[in-house]
């Protein structure tokens, strides 16, 4: 069966977008520090020359990911508006409380709306996934749901060494004690620390 995972970048102090963080500046005043460390990685099957533990990190989530899901939040910073090529090149699930026909962009794979809940959304994408994993991309409130809902296998924290004071943190409605993860492994370089965790039942 797919294995369900998230891959999320955060600071030093638990946050993953900084503050006022809203449509059009999704990872809030100072965001983008968190992700500084992926700026010049691609990624991809071919190797384009860097074969460093970051390009390892991020080629692995690349290649594992045969669907996808996030909130309508994601889809519209990420999906709907980031220009071609498109990030998210397998299927993808968006949570929304608004019904909506599937839409496909251009070069891209479609996005199909769910309106029932979580555990709707990974379900379907565990089928279209087929043999490959199911990525939760995002944002925390997606995250938080799929903890709560027990349906997340791996959590991945990509723990980049800035504070930003304020912001959203992604553990802020999840329930004490309802998780247990365990440390399956720590990949470090100079501009991040890499956290693998399995999620399991208290």
């Amino acid at each position: 069966m797919s294995v369900v995972f998230a891959s999320i970048g955060m600071s030093l102090d638990g946050y993953i977008a900084g503050p006022n963080a809203g449509p059009g500046n999704a990872l809030g005043d100072g965001g983008h520090r968190i992700h500084e460390w992926a700026l010049d990685l691609d990624g991809g099957e071919e190797d384009r020359g860097r074969d460093d533990a970051d390009e390892h990190v991020v080629r692995e989530i690349r290649l594992r990911a045969g669907a996808y899901v996030m909130g309508r939040w994601m889809f519209d910073e990420g999906g709907a508006r980031r220009p071609d090529p498109p990030p998210f090149r397998a299927p993808a699930f968006v949570l929304t409380h608004h019904a909506r026909e599937p839409w496909t962009r251009r070069r891209g794979a479609p996005f199909t709306f769910v309106t029932d809940g979580v555990t709707t959304a990974v379900e379907q994408a565990r089928d279209a996934a087929r043999d490959k994993d199911v990525q939760v991309v995002g944002g925390a409130t997606t995250v938080q749901q799929c903890l709560e809902a027990g349906v997340l296998d791996e959590l991945q924290i990509h723990l980049a060494p800035v504070l930003l004071g304020s912001g959203v943190r992604l553990f802020d409605r999840v329930t004490a004690g309802g998780r247990r993860f365990d440390t399956t492994r720590v990949i470090g370089s100079r501009g991040v620390t890499h956290l693998r965790y399995r999620v399991s039942d208290t």
